[in-house]
């Protein structure tokens, strides 16, 4: 979808209640409409997928206290992908690298659950300056991605 589209219709934006907790943390960087890229090639409930490559929108956003990605498929609607803060322990089976061409996640989805296989792959494209870059406590993060955000990386509607 064009970029004029999804800014048209606030498909990759922040939404305000999500905004109005990251500018209480401590707002360092944020970034609505980044290009974000998936990569899914496994089996969650609901899809089997050999391969699977999609472009969405979403933002990414650092704060003080935690590095949140959202993504978004609808206007003024957008969940996370990524929220961790930057003490938590770094163990899980999620990886994520930040650098100047934004933040790049690959998971293995069976760690999460189960009845997952295969593998998931997230690229929010921004570009983030070097002074941003240099005040992040980390530039590499290890976490655990609940099945929740899977589903929505994926584009599967959730159910518990």
């Amino acid at each position: 979808m064009a970029v004029f589209v999804r800014r048209l219709f606030g498909i990759g934006k922040l939404p305000g209640d999500l905004y109005a907790q990251v500018e209480a943390e401590g707002l360092i960087y944020l970034a609505d409409y980044v290009a974000v890229t998936r990569r899914f090639s496994g089996v969650i409930p609901g899809v089997r997928l050999p391969h699977s490559l999609a472009s969405y929108s979403g933002s990414l956003v650092f704060t003080s206290e935690r590095v949140l990605a959202t993504l978004s498929m609808l206007p003024k609607l957008a969940g996370p992908t990524v929220d961790v803060c930057w003490d938590a322990p770094q163990i899980g089976a999620a990886k994520a690298e930040i650098s100047s061409t934004g933040l790049q996640v690959e998971l293995d989805v069976a760690a999460v659950d189960e009845k997952f296989s295969g593998e998931l792959s997230l690229h929010y494209k921004a570009a983030i300056p070097a002074d941003v870059l240099c005040g992040l406590p980390l530039r590499s993060l290890a976490f655990d991605m609940p099945p929740e955000n899977v589903f929505r990386a994926v584009g599967v509607t959730y159910s518990p």
